[in-house]
């Protein structure tokens, strides 16, 4: 594996088997290296498991991305959806209401936007 920073945006273009190979490689790396740091590596070898980590990381990330994209395509349209399958954001947003549930007025808020409509005045220049 090579010493630079892995960049996510040329993972996603990756197809799913180049991933899991480049996953398996980077376990092992991080298996090698573990090794090393009982064994007594040098400290350059030691600081790059991090850097492995972080990797491995962001591989699984646009695994699991893929995964669960694939899932919403198959659920879609249908009447229950798992909740960990939501779009998070935040708790405040997925209980807002909608538009439609926002514009929706009772009776008496109807009979009274009528017959009290708004009063126009003409102001002096």
């Amino acid at each position: 594996m090579t010493d630079k920073k892995l960049r996510v945006f040329k993972l996603r273009n990756a197809a799913d088997d180049e991933l899991l190979k480049g996953l398996e490689e980077y376990k092992k790396e991080l298996n090698n290296l573990r090794t090393l740091k009982i064994t007594g590596g040098t400290s350059t070898k030691l600081g790059k498991i991090r850097v492995v980590r972080k990797a491995i990381a962001k591989y699984l990330t646009v695994i699991n991305q893929r995964n669960r994209e694939r899932v919403r395509e198959s659920l879609k349209g249908k009447k229950y959806y798992p909740i960990d399958l939501r779009f998070k954001k935040t708790r405040a947003l997925r209980r807002a209401l909608s538009k439609r549930q926002q514009a929706l007025r009772t009776a008496k808020q109807t009979k009274q936007a009528n017959n009290l409509p708004l009063r126009k005045f003409a102001l002096r220049a």
